[in-house]
C-alpha cells in the first residue's frame, strides 16, 4: 500500500512539474506574441502604416504562430519575417498577414475564400473574424498538414481543399471576400466571378517576380464593375496552377 501511495505521489509530482513547465512555455510564447503585435503590427517601428482594426489585432494576438512553422524554426516564429514551410513555399511575415486581413475588411457574417493555404496561419487569423473560411492549397502535403493542424487547434469554421486555387471554389461561391496569398500576373477571372457584388479581394499582382504590388479589388454590380487600388510593394511566391498548368 505504501509503495502504491508513493507511486501515486510521484506521478502527481511529475504531472505538476510538466504542468508548470507547460505554463512557463505558454507564457514565453505569449510574451513574444505581445511584443510582435506591439512593435511590428499595431505600432511599427519603421515607416509602415500601423494595422488599426482592433479585431484583426486581437486575432493576431491570439493565434499561436509557432504552431504554424516547422519545429526547427519556432524560435523565429514571432520575428517579422517570412519563413520557409517546405515545398518552396513560405508563411508570410506577420505584418503582411495582418495588413492583408485588415484590407479585406472581414465581417462576422462573411464567407471568405483563401487561395494558398500554406501552413494554415492566414486561415486561422480569419477564423474568429468571419462566419466561414474556405481555403485551397495546390500542394497536397501542405494542404493535408494544414487541415490536420487547423482541426487540432480547434478552428472549426475552416474547410481545407486540395486543388487549383486559380479557379476558386465554385461549389462554395459566392464569397464576400477573397484573399490570395501568392503572386499572380493578373487577377484570375474565376475569382472575380465568385466574388459577391460589393465584395473585396486582395491579391499580389505584378508583371514579374521582382515587381509586385498588393492590390485591393472592389467589385461593384457585376464582373466588369471593378476598382483596383494598389496599396504597397510586396514579395510573394508565385501562384501555381491556372491555364498554363492545364494539358494542351
Amino acid at each position: 500500500m505504501r509503495s502504491k501511495a508513493k507511486l501515486a505521489a510521484l506521478a502527481a509530482a511529475l504531472l505538476a512539474v510538466v504542468a508548470l513547465a507547460q505554463t512557463g512555455e505558454d507564457a514565453r510564447w505569449h510574451q513574444r506574441r505581445e511584443r510582435m503585435v506591439e512593435q511590428t503590427i499595431a505600432r511599427p517601428r519603421d515607416f509602415r502604416d500601423p494595422v488599426r482594426d482592433p479585431r484583426v489585432i486581437e486575432a493576431i494576438r491570439a493565434i499561436p504562430r509557432h504552431e504554424f512553422v516547422p519545429p526547427g524554426l519556432r524560435e523565429q516564429a514571432y520575428d517579422d519575417n517570412p519563413l520557409p514551410i517546405g515545398h518552396g513555399q513560405t508563411i508570410s511575415q506577420p505584418y503582411i498577414v495582418a495588413m492583408m486581413t485588415e484590407l479585406v475588411e472581414p465581417k462576422p457574417g462573411d464567407r471568405v475564400l483563401e487561395v494558398g493555404t500554406g501552413s494554415g496561419y492566414q486561415a486561422a487569423v480569419l477564423s474568429p473574424l468571419v462566419k466561414e473560411v474556405y481555403t485551397i492549397e495546390i500542394i497536397e502535403p501542405l494542404g493535408v498538414a494544414a487541415r490536420v493542424r487547423l482541426d487540432r487547434l480547434g478552428y472549426r469554421n475552416v474547410e481545407v481543399r486540395i486543388g487549383d486555387g486559380y479557379y476558386g471554389w465554385p461549389d462554395k461561391a459566392p464569397f464576400d471576400a477573397i484573399i490570395v496569398t501568392a503572386w499572380a500576373t493578373h487577377v484570375p477571372p474565376p475569382l472575380i466571378a465568385q466574388l459577391k457584388p460589393g465584395g473585396r479581394m486582395i491579391i499580389p499582382v505584378g508583371s514579374f517576380a521582382f515587381h509586385q504590388n498588393l492590390v485591393v479589388v472592389h467589385k461593384g454590380k457585376d464582373n466588369r464593375d471593378l476598382r483596383m487600388d494598389s496599396v504597397m510593394p510586396v514579395r510573394f511566391v508565385p501562384l501555381l496552377g491556372g491555364p498554363e498548368s492545364q494539358p494542351k
